[in-house]
């Protein structure tokens, strides 16, 4: 692709060597340690599932059981295989002892430890191919139904009871929607667990279970048929269940995922040791499953100005870029992302919105890409807030963004009505029409506005990034460079459940699932 910005391919090069080495020193610290969600995730992707006389999941009820008897850093899948060999009884069987007291896994003899890797290798490996089935079947399904055209319209629904949802869901890609979001519950990235079932209570969303995505991605399915396009299912696994979610997500063949390195660290106050290892293994998951990763960059500028703080944006993209690498998710499964979040009383604000995406395009151009609307900026003002979202969809379609969550006129008033959305859609259709081609035809003035500020936000990135190098990742977050929040290193929410790996410690889906041990 040629820079229409003109930016410094030398420049752009640099900042991504900084980003991977800065991603590679943490990876050093990922490698050694696990948490609690990477070993209920484990239990779960050996087929564990379930909850206990007191709605305790399985998962955890296994997982906490090891842990209290001092096994933890051997991991789950060692305590698992090793009952496994002795008793001969499936994991879920296994688990159901556990929870009802009949069995303890630290007092089970030691069994041969290839007899032990071995049982657990073949069970993992019944998982790996029922993933590996989902994927072929989403890339059969998008081959026979064919799919909307990119930037894919992006929609959510956030009633907290899963079958409203899906009447609101299947409302909405009638509409014309590509991506449905099933918004969590506020606060769902806080629990230490996942909840089970389906659910009909939740505020500002719907509890994120396996149980409900099973639901959603049957209904979502099914009115694909019915209008002739494939439908993705979107949900979060962001928070202290990251990869616990990725699974369940992968198990039920949802098609995009939330799933940022920083995110949870800087917005839910999560202890950054816990999310850069649970954002590891959640991503070898997605990217195994072919699932897209939303990245949250977006979030920055709903707490920084998006004027001054826009380099950090492009910063965050580098890294999460490499992040993603290193668990093996190739860039098309990279919707990294921004937002169109600039004050719309600035003199030539969108020309500055329109140099900040296209420089995303070109930094990042086989990552799919998520725009976000405005919203820090809406202000009940509906005629207004309809204009910003169409000066959004017209800088989404110039500069070829792939997902792009759509604006509600009424962002500032209440969760979006149904002819809210519906307006949305018109808007964004009408736009992408009639502009289709504008990327193709439009060039930017040698030297002027837009290419003189994209240069200048991409040196400023990479400024950053080189003083990240230096600094570390961990000190970088602790002096609040993204998005004005300070958090350390030691603090937060989780830290209590890393643990560095033992001797004889497993995780089989690693390897099955990356090609190798790292």
């Amino acid at each position: 692709m040629s820079s229409k910005l003109n930016l410094d391919p030398a420049l752009i090069e640099e900042g991504r060597k900084a980003a991977r080495k800065i991603a590679e020193d943490v990876q050093t610290y990922i490698d050694d340690h696990a948490t609690v969600t990477v070993e209920r995730t484990i239990v779960r992707l050996l087929g564990v599932d379930g909850i206990d006389e007191v709605d305790q999941p399985l998962p955890n009820v296994v997982v906490n059981h090891i842990r209290e008897g001092g096994g933890i850093e051997t991991g789950a899948a060692y305590w698992i295989g090793n009952a496994m060999v002795a008793t001969g009884k499936s994991p879920q069987e296994i688990a159901r002892a556990v929870s009802d007291g009949s069995m303890n896994l630290l007092e089970v003899e030691a069994q041969p430890l290839p007899e032990v890797q071995a049982v657990i290798t073949r069970k993992a490996e019944e998982m790996v191919k029922l993933i590996g089935k989902n994927r072929k079947a989403r890339e059969t399904m998008i081959s026979e139904l064919g799919e909307g055209p990119k930037p894919y319209l992006y929609l959510i629904v956030a009633s907290g009871n899963i079958y409203e949802d899906v009447v609101q869901a299947q409302a909405a890609v009638r509409q014309g929607a590509d991506i449905i979001a099933v918004i969590r519950s506020t606060a769902q990235s806080l629990l230490d667990y996942v909840p089970y079932g389906p659910t009909t209570e939740g505020f500002g969303g719907t509890y994120a279970t396996q149980e409900n995505f099973r639901i959603m991605r049957k209904a979502l399915d099914e009115t694909g048929e019915q209008v002739g396009r494939y439908v993705r299912l979107c949900n979060y696994c962001s928070g202290l269940c990251m990869p616990e979610i990725a699974a369940m997500g992968a198990i039920e063949r949802l098609d995009v995922m939330l799933n940022d390195a920083l995110y949870g660290i800087l917005f839910r106050d999560i202890n950054m040791q816990r999310t850069l290892v649970d954002q590891f293994f959640s991503r070898v998951i997605n990217g195994f499953a072919g699932i897209i990763i939303n990245t949250g960059e977006d979030n920055y500028l709903t707490t920084a100005d998006a004027v001054e703080e826009a380099h950090t944006v492009v910063a965050s993209q580098f890294i999460n870029e490499q992040f993603a690498l290193k668990a093996g998710l190739p860039e098309e499964q990279m919707a990294l992302g921004h937002a169109f979040e600039m004050d719309p009383d600035i003199t030539n604000g969108f020309l500055m919105e329109l140099a900040q995406a296209q420089m995303a395009r070109e930094i990042f151009p086989e990552a799919p890409l998520k725009y976000m609307p405005p919203t820090k900026f809406m202000t009940g003002n509906i005629f207004k807030g309809h204009i910003q979202d169409a000066m959004f969809n017209l800088a989404s379609i110039w500069t070829h963004q792939g997902i792009q969550l759509l604006g509600m006129m009424t962002e500032a008033n209440h969760t979006p009505h149904l002819h809210d959305r519906a307006l949305a859609i018109e808007n964004a259709k009408y736009i992408f029409n009639n502009c289709q081609d504008i990327g193709e035809e439009v060039e930017f003035k040698k030297d002027g506005l837009i290419q003189r500020r994209a240069q200048q936000v991409l040196k400023d990135a990479v400024l950053l990034l080189d003083q990240i190098q230096g600094d570390g990742l961990y000190k970088t977050i602790e002096e609040g460079k993204f998005g004005g929040v300070k958090r350390s290193r030691d603090g937060g929410k989780g830290l209590k459940g890393v643990f560095p790996k033992g001797e004889k410690y497993m995780n089989p889906f690693i390897h099955l699932m990356l090609g190798g041990e790292r």
